[in-house]
């Protein structure tokens, strides 16, 4: 019942299980004997979070990216990881709220909190907005899958949210099934049915969806019916947790020897510590200690559970995502995150007793083997291991933007193309990148560009400054260039000028300038920019 054709197994054999209640007396726990999972998604938790949910368009951003809209922003186009430039044409009255992820914390920890007293006691918060957690006890407990996803419903409902509820074999199935309008219940077994039609932009790997798009692979269905052998031959050990993903699998399997070891990382206050910023300083130490046990060993981890021990004796525990991505820093921000709501929660008052933390510990789940970076196609690149990990030390110390890396996006002049990305981080998709831009130069490229355009003057023969008229007329035959800094040059010749509107959409009209491209006797070549009769450096083409 509620598996594939071809599954049935006797009553009682391993992998079945009776819930009390349930419209069905045995079902499979799940593909392969795998234990079924259940999530919890918040819609639009992050426009929630902020207090903007009065029907306004609200886009929450992050990096210059939307990171989530409410329903009206969708309505006009809005889409998470577009850009804010795209957003704002899109829907001309966009409220920008920046994100605050602390805030975010704070907030779905009483969430968290209400859903694992009152439902579930194990659960691990992917990110502010999205539990999982194992469904089969909790389903028994409640009567079947469907009495469980009704209960976790009500349970944030009564904290005066709304919520989805998805359960499947697997926690990435049951996030997609979460999506579904009112939820869905993946049969057992079912997972790879289940995600076949899905686009394979769902995976989640940009740079792999690129490829199997070039191969003519469009569809889940279509890469997981692909030969297990040819894909780890061919796309690596993301390919293969990819492909393990649409097959409907984990996308890392448990590595049963290594797993067997402690990694967990404890620190003991000789006195209970009251202050906040103490105990998050010892978590960024913590972390420090056990990304280096981890290293040794060979391995990463999926998830890393954070306990605290008051001195009153209560033991409180928050479980995070971690998949080998988060920092030493990124790991004690969200101990801040969950001490502040705890806090707030008066879940860390010492009834009476002596006020502080006594104990704070750091423990690994989910433990696999560190399968290192592939370098992969022609013309790509992957940043080595050794320099991602000394870039994080310096931004542990420094802050998470002290060391950047270049990633190209949309814009038409040449300093819009290129935007600084954090080390470590993923930058979000920039679909205007390679868009048409009305108003964008063709290569040759120049070779540097200011980040502040410098000022200049651009005369002719007599002295007086070149002018630009509506119809892009020159008032005179540029004859000198000075630019600040350097020497006066002859000008050799040029190129233009060619108009620019700028913020086209803006109720004002936005602003119209124009380029020019301009050699000087001394051998350089520069892009100047003319803007309200005013001249500009933009970049120096050597």
């Amino acid at each position: 019942m509620g598996g594939p054709p071809g599954s049935v197994r006797a009553a009682g054999a391993p992998g079945f299980v009776r819930a009390a209640g349930a419209p069905e007396a045995v079902r499979p726990t799940g593909a392969s004997g795998s234990a079924r999972v259940v999530v919890v998604w918040v819609p639009d938790f992050p426009v929630l979070a902020c207090g903007e949910g009065d029907g306004a368009p609200v886009a929450v951003v992050h990096r210059g990216a939307v990171v989530a809209c409410s329903p009206s922003a969708r309505a006009a186009g809005v889409r998470r990881r577009m850009r804010l430039r795209t957003a704002q044409a899109r829907c001309p009255g966009l409220r920008i709220v920046e994100r605050d992820l602390a805030v975010e914390v704070r907030m779905f920890e009483q969430v968290v909190h209400h859903v694992e007293t009152e439902v579930t006691p194990r659960l691990e918060v992917v990110r502010p907005g999205l539990i999982a957690a194992p469904a089969r006890g909790a389903a028994r407990y409640w009567g079947g899958e469907r009495q469980l996803s009704a209960r976790l419903v009500e349970a944030v409902a009564e904290r005066g949210l709304p919520a989805r509820v998805g359960i499947a074999d697997s926690t990435f199935t049951a996030a997609l099934a979460a999506r579904r309008d009112d939820g869905v219940i993946v049969p057992a077994g079912g997972d790879t049915a289940f995600l076949a039609p899905y686009p394979v932009g769902v995976l989640g790997v940009p740079r792999l969806t690129e490829l199997l798009k070039r191969l003519g692979i469009r569809t889940v269905g279509e890469f997981a019916r692909l030969p297990a052998g040819r894909v780890a031959e061919r796309l690596g050990p993301e390919g293969v947790a990819a492909h393990r993903v649409a097959r409907g699998e984990p996308a890392r399997p448990v590595s049963v020897r290594t797993a067997a070891r402690d990694h967990t990382v404890r620190r003991l206050f000789e006195t209970a510590e009251e202050h906040l910023d103490a105990v998050v300083f010892t978590a960024v130490a913590l972390a420090d200690e056990l990304h280096a046990r981890l290293a040794a060993a060979g391995v990463v981890c999926g998830r890393v559970e954070a306990e605290v021990e008051t001195a009153g004796g209560r033991t409180l525990t928050r479980i995070f995502r971690h998949e080998g991505r988060l920092s030493s820093r990124a790991v004690a921000e969200r101990v801040r995150g969950v001490l502040s709501a705890w806090t707030e929660a008066g879940l860390l008052d010492a009834g009476g007793g002596e006020p502080g933390i006594r104990r704070l510990v750091l423990r690994p789940d989910g433990i696999t083997p560190d399968t290192g970076s592939q370098g992969a196609f022609d013309g790509e690149r992957d940043t080595p291991v050794e320099v991602e990990r000394a870039a994080a030390r310096v931004q542990a110390v420094l802050g998470h933007r002290a060391v950047t890396r270049i990633v190209e996006a949309g814009g038409g002049g040449p300093g819009d193309r290129i935007r600084l990305v954090p080390v470590g981080d993923v930058p979000e998709d920039d679909a205007a990148a390679s868009g048409p831009w009305l108003g964008r130069l063709p290569a040759p490229h120049p070779a540097a560009v200011y980040p502040v355009r410098r000022p200049a003057r651009l005369t002719g023969a007599d002295g007086a400054p070149v002018g630009v008229a509506g119809r892009l007329e020159l008032s005179a035959d540029p004859a000198l260039l000075s630019v600040r800094g350097r020497r006066p040059a002859g000008v050799s010749g040029w190129a233009g000028p060619w108009p620019v509107l700028e913020r086209w959409w803006a109720r004002d009209g936005g602003r119209r300038i124009a380029r020019m491209q301009v050699t000087t006797d001394d051998g350089h070549a520069w892009l100047l920019l003319v803007d309200r009769g005013e001249w500009w450096v933009e970049a120096h083409y050597g």
